[in-house]
This record gives C-alpha cells, sequence and structure tokens, in this order.
C-alpha cells in the first residue's frame, strides 16, 4: 500500500519531541532500526561518516536498508557486501578521488546483486530540505542539462505557473531513521558541529527517527555557552551513543583525519578481488572484533595516533 505525503509527514511529525536522557550503546541503538528502512547516512564521502553505526548495524545482520546519502564511499561497499543493503540513493559512489570508483560497487551493481540509483548532488540535498520542509516535491533546475534525469522515473518535468519557465521536480525524502555522528552533544541530543555540516540537519529534521552517535557526551551548561553551534536540537533526536573515534578509519573535523594507510591496504584488497576482498575485510574488521574497543585495536595505535595528530593540526598556531 502506497502512503500519502501527509500519512508520512504524519508519521515523522508524531517523533517522541521530549526532553529526556536518550544515552545508550551501539547495541540498543541498532535495535531501532528495523529490516526493511530506509535509512539516511550523515555526513559525506569520508568526512563524518557514522561508521560505528552502521558496524553495528552490519553485525546486527539487519537486511533489505534502503540507503540514502549524498556522497557515499567504502560504506556503501561493505553494506552491498553484507547484505544489509541492495538499493543505495547517492550522488556519487567512491571510495574516495584519490582511489577511484569503487571496484565493490560495479561488481554488485553490474552483476544486479544491487542498485546504484544516482541522482545529482544538488538534487539529494533538496529532497533532504524538501522532506525537513515537511512538502512533497522540490522544484529545481539541476539536471536539466544532464542525461541522469532521464534514468529516474521519480523526476518530473513541470512548468512553473508564475513564469512558464521549465524545471524538475523532485521526490522529498523522507527516511525512517538518520544515522548522524557529530563531535559532541548532551544527553537529550543537542548535537554540535564543528566543520561542514553538509546535509545533516535537513536530515535529522526529515527523519522520523534520528541515531546521533558523538565522539564525546558533555553537559548540557556547556552547549548552553555556544548555543550557535548547536545544528541538530533535542526535539528531533532519539538515541545519543558515545563512540570514540566512531568515523574511523573515516575522519572527523577537528580530532583525527581519514586512516590513509588503512583506507590503501582497503583499496589493494578489493581491488585485487572486489567481492573475495570486501569479504575478508567484513570478516576481519566488523565480525571478528567483540566490541568497538576491539575494532579499533585492529586499526591499530600508530594509525589512530597519526590520524589524531593530523586532525588536531587545523587548530596548531
Amino acid at each position: 500500500m502506497i502512503k500519502s505525503y501527509a500519512q508520512l509527514r504524519a508519521e515523522t511529525a508524531a517523533r517522541d519531541r521530549s526532553l529526556r536522557e536518550k544515552v545508550m550503546s551501539l547495541e540498543d541503538a541498532a535495535a531501532l532500526v528495523q529490516d526493511g528502512d530506509h535509512v539516511a547516512i550523515g555526513g559525506c564521502t569520508v568526512s563524518r561518516t557514522p561508521i560505528a553505526m552502521l558496524w553495528a548495524l552490519i553485525r546486527a545482520r539487519k537486511q533489505d536498508l534502503e540507503i540514502s546519502r549524498s556522497i557515499t564511499s567504502t560504506e556503501g561497499d561493505l553494506l552491498f557486501a553484507s547484505g544489509a543493503s541492495r538499493h543505495i540513493q547517492t550522488s556519487w559512489f567512491s571510495q574516495g578521488i584519490v582511489w577511484g570508483v569503487s571496484k565493490v560497487m560495479r561488481h554488485y551493481t553490474e552483476s544486479k546483486q544491487a542498485r546504484f540509483e544516482e541522482w545529482s548532488h544538488m538534487s539529494m540535498g533538496l529532497r533532504y530540505r524538501a522532506g525537513a520542509m515537511g512538502i512533497p516535491f522540490m522544484p529545481m533546475r539541476s539536471m536539466m542539462g544532464s542525461d541522469v534525469a532521464g534514468q529516474l522515473a521519480d523526476i518530473k518535468p513541470f512548468d512553473c505557473p508564475f513564469t512558464g519557465e521549465k524545471l524538475l521536480l523532485v521526490p522529498a525524502l523522507n527516511p525512517d531513521v538518520a544515522l548522524i555522528h557529530v563531535q559532541r552533544c548532551d544527553a537529550y541530543g543537542n548535537a554540535q558541529i564543528d566543520g561542514l555540516q553538509f546535509m545533516d540537519g535537513d536530515i535529522a529534521m526529515a527523519a522520523k527517527r534520528v541515531i546521533l552517535t558523538t565522539e564525546r557526551i558533555v553537559s548540557n551548561d556547556q552547549i548552553r555557552r555556544a548555543p550557535d553551534h548547536t545544528k541538530i536540537p533535542f526535539i528531533a533526536v532519539d538515541a545519543v551513543v558515545e563512540v570514540p573515534y566512531g568515523c574511523a578509519p573515516h575522519e572527523c573535523y577537528g580530532l583525527y583525519e581519514p586512516f590513509f594507510t588503512h583506507l590503501d591496504y582497503y583499496a589493494e584488497i578489493t581491488t585485487r578481488d572486489a567481492a573475495g576482498g570486501v569479504r575478508e575485510y567484513l570478516d576481519r574488521y566488523y565480525y571478528a572484533p567483540k566490541n568497538w574497543a576491539a575494532y579499533l585495536e585492529l586499526l591499530g595505535l600508530d594509525n589512530i595516533l597519526s590520524a589524531a595528530r593530523r586532525g588536531r593540526s587545523i587548530y596548531d598556531v
């Protein structure tokens, strides 16, 4: 049964907005995500990717998740290879410019085992913005000069009623769950983001449930000292999980940069054998560790310290 947008928006508006402590474990937060949910991922490429939360979902053997993100990196490979997702909507799917187009993505999409639904970067942002505003679509000019729009059934041509101009309409995105990693938040979910915010504010307001992972939980008094840094309010948040290095081996601005040696290793094993390499990676780094601390031990103290030194260097004078 296809729901009307009014029904979908009503579900989003019905979430619990009370001021309450929401701190829980990775495992308990993973239980909030159901098989078949549409899961939006915050951050962009290798920046502030909520790796720890995705690690927990993959370990919990979640299935049939529909994923959306502004730009997808290695987390998309792992979601495909683990079976957690068979459908990812995004504007670009690559480990990163340094390593080129994802070999794992090509293996799974070219063999029809999974679907990469490509939108423009602007259109992904406008779809989240529409969802956050509570409207069913957004007009735009993006993709009008591209054949990408012709590959997407959900885009509708439109004549502006005021000017007669040709425009395109894109449907709103209202995810079931948003996964967002931040530098700090309080126990209620008031989250502060340093550096680029990407689409995270709109994603949080568009989603029915929001799971925050954070480098550290701070007091509400500390949050109130710099209210202008609070980008996601507690009314949008359902769970808070404190996970140091929760983006590793990706980066978290101001705290640690990407673990380049580790990402080189991942690129090497998946270039040599896309399907076999990603399975090897999942077995070693996702299924074998008993907890997040054990995962970090596998990444290596040298890698952690190097990434942290480079990340903190932006504050050096």
